[in-house]
């Protein structure tokens, strides 16, 4: 089976060599293209354009930065749908927001084009290791078809309806990832000031019932001073503006996720740190170490 993948960063280079291990053959397109050179090293090809690579593929997979990426993407010159073609697979595993979801979907179904949203957590480890979990919105039959593709990338993946679900459910999982990440760094940071070892910290709250993925996987990151992005605070940001618009759709208040997304803006916009992982959301405590 031939799969064109579109978007390179971390988290694509990790998914299409999982994809090229399973057997696929992969063609790549990204803005950039030295970002590509990982995955053309691992055996993907490159064409230059997103269209080139939607007429060499049989499942065309997504994952770029921010909602106006995708939709540049899809609908723009050059893009996906001026030449995609019946019987075709198109999956966007961008987080992005469900409407736009609902628009590439549409626009699909009316050239009998099968269309999913797929969004994925579990960060830089889970896309080197294949252990994504991957939600997913769309037809069941689709689901059904992509199943083998999705299942090389990852570990846990689950429907949860039509389209736009899959990004509904990557909401509600980001909205708890910013529990987990602020909880992180507080917690830490307390210990740190009343003089415990922050090793035996994150130790013993992951023995409990405090144990949560962010404190095993970032808590250890940052007592190295390892600041580096397994996932970028500013698409984190990007995550939780989207949490909260839809919330606000749906006529719901989330004020802890305020919370965390005023945090991250802090981070991103006034101390212009968003190309830092999530984990350097503790230099907003700790602007000194800047």
């Amino acid at each position: 089976m031939k799969i064109g993948f579109i978007g390179t960063g971390v988290m694509g280079t990790g998914m299409i060599k999982n994809l090229l291990k399973a057997g696929y053959d992969v063609t790549v397109y990204n803005r950039t293209k030295e970002h590509a050179e990982d995955a053309l090293d691992a055996g993907a090809t490159w064409l230059g354009t997103p269209a080139e690579v939607t007429k060499n593929s049989e499942v065309l997979i997504t994952i770029v930065g921010f909602p106006k990426d995708v939709e540049q993407v899809y609908f723009g010159d050059d893009g996906i749908l001026g030449v995609a073609h019946a019987g075709q697979t198109l999956i966007d595993m961008t987080t992005s927001s469900p409407s736009l979801a609902k628009k590439i979907a549409k626009a699909g179904e009316a050239r009998d084009i099968g269309v999913l949203d797929a969004p994925v957590s579990g960060g830089d480890v889970g896309a080197a290791n294949g252990t994504l979990t991957i939600m997913v919105g769309g037809s069941e039959s689709t689901f059904e078809k992509s199943k083998p593709v999705l299942s090389a990338m990852g570990s846990t993946i689950t429907r949860f309806g039509g389209a736009g679900q899959g990004q509904n459910a990557k909401m509600a999982n980001q909205i708890m990832v910013a529990g987990t990440m602020t909880g992180m760094i507080e917690s830490l940071e307390y210990a740190k000031h009343a003089g415990i070892d922050l090793s035996q910290m994150i130790r013993t709250i992951n023995g409990g019932a405090a144990a949560n993925w962010s404190m095993t996987n970032y808590g250890p990151r940052i007592l190295q001073g390892d600041f580096q992005p397994g996932f970028a605070a500013k698409h984190f940001l990007k995550d939780l503006r989207i949490a909260l618009d839809t919330a606000d759709e749906m006529n719901i208040n989330l004020p802890a996720t305020k919370v965390a997304r005023d945090l991250y803006e802090k981070m991103t916009d006034e101390l212009h740190l968003g190309d830092l992982g999530t984990q350097g959301l503790l230099k907003v405590y700790e602007p000194d170490n800047i």
